[in-house]
C-alpha cells in the first residue's frame, strides 16, 4: 500500500515560519513528482509548490521568495519551508504525489495538515 503522511502543521503568529514534512512509503519516491497543495476555509484546493524528480520547480505567486520544496530521496520524504507567514496563508496543507511506473499512471494524496497564522 501506498501512504503520505504529512506533519508540521500548527499554530503561529504572522511573520514566523514551519516546516511541513510528507513522508511516503510504498512508491518508487525517487521518480515521482513531489507536490504540496493547500484549502484555505471556503476556497478551492490550490497547488502551492512542486518538486519533479529532476529538480525543476514551480510554485505559486502568492508564496515565491517566502516558501521552498525540496526533497530527500534518502529519506523519502519531500519538505516545504515556510518563511514570513502571513493569516491568508492558512490553511489544509495537502501533499501529493505523481509518477510513472511500469508503463502505469499514478497519483496519491495525504490527509493533510492543518496550517493556522494567527496572532
Amino acid at each position: 500500500q501506498v501512504q503520505l503522511v504529512e506533519s508540521g502543521g500548527g499554530l503561529v503568529q504572522p511573520g514566523g515560519s514551519l516546516r511541513l514534512s510528507c513522508a511516503a512509503s510504498g512508491i518508487i519516491f525517487r521518480v515521482y513528482t513531489m507536490a504540496w497543495f493547500r484549502q484555505g476555509p471556503g476556497k478551492e484546493r490550490e497547488l502551492v509548490a512542486a518538486l519533479t524528480s529532476d529538480g525543476d520547480t514551480k510554485s505559486s505567486d502568492s508564496v515565491k521568495g517566502r516558501f521552498t520544496i525540496s526533497r530527500d530521496n534518502a529519506k523519502n520524504t519531500v519538505y516545504l519551508q515556510m518563511n514570513s507567514l502571513k493569516p491568508e496563508d492558512t490553511a489544509v496543507y495537502f501533499c501529493n504525489a505523481k509518477g510513472a511506473v511500469g508503463g502505469y499512471d499514478f497519483e496519491y494524496w495525504g490527509q493533510g495538515t492543518q496550517v493556522t497564522v494567527s496572532s
